[in-house]
């Protein structure tokens, strides 16, 4: 069974282009994605990474390590990673498992237990290591994206919710639909009104149950 929601990540040791890494020694403190992809050298793929790393700064902002899987090995990692920066006109400055065992993809649930890759393959026979998993301190999972190989990944979307994971953790609120930073939250139904009222100040009723308040930020 692969992870879910509040499950722990598997405190497993992986071998990136970076050298050796256990991943709750790695995630220490700090919030965590980890993106996959099913082979270097893919043309989808080769964008997705690229938009990750013209994004350093904004994970740096927010407190958060990014950490890239593929079931290729590391010299195709570093040698890829050259059209990665080619591309997209920055550093790929984040590690990249080498998954050829599959031992992270089964962990996480991407691939079955009796997947292995074989001679001559092509991404089709990995194409769900295409997943987006965002980690918080605690090492629960507190998001999972899965996309097809025809899709790229919308990696302002994963800013955004992790934008909003990162406002609502440990608090009694949420965000609604199309939150951005900044916009009006949600508060919980386990305060009740003077409760909320006491910790978010004035609250914007729109129904009984939808209860709105100023971002805390």
């Amino acid at each position: 069974m692969g992870l879910r929601i509040n499950d722990i990540v598997p405190d497993l040791t992986v071998t990136t282009d970076q050298g050796d890494i256990s991943l709750h020694d790695w995630i220490g403190d700090s919030w965590a994605i980890v993106f996959s992809h099913p082979k270097d050298f893919t043309p989808v793929c080769t964008t997705e990474f690229g938009a990750v790393a013209q994004l350093a700064d904004e994970w740096e902002k927010r407190g958060t390590k990014v950490l890239g899987v593929s079931v290729d090995g590391v010299e195709e990692h570093k040698g890829w990673k050259g059209d990665i920066e080619s591309f997209a006109n920055a550093k790929a400055g984040f590690p990249i498992v080498a998954d050829e065992d599959l031992k992270l993809s089964k962990a996480f649930g991407m691939l079955p237990a009796d997947a292995y890759l074989p001679d001559g393959r092509t991404p089709a026979d990995s194409a769900t290591v295409r997943s987006v998993y965002i980690i918080a301190p605690n090492k629960k999972v507190q998001l999972i994206m899965t996309y097809p190989m025809s899709v790229g990944r919308n990696f302002a979307e994963v800013l955004r919710a992790l934008d909003g994971l990162q406002r609502t953790y440990e608090q009694p609120l949420a965000t609604p639909a199309n939150w951005e930073t900044g916009q009006d939250v949600i508060v919980a139904l386990s305060l009740d009104d003077d409760a909320a009222k006491a910790k978010y100040g004035e609250l914007d009723k729109k129904l009984p149950y939808l209860r709105f308040a100023k971002d805390p930020k």
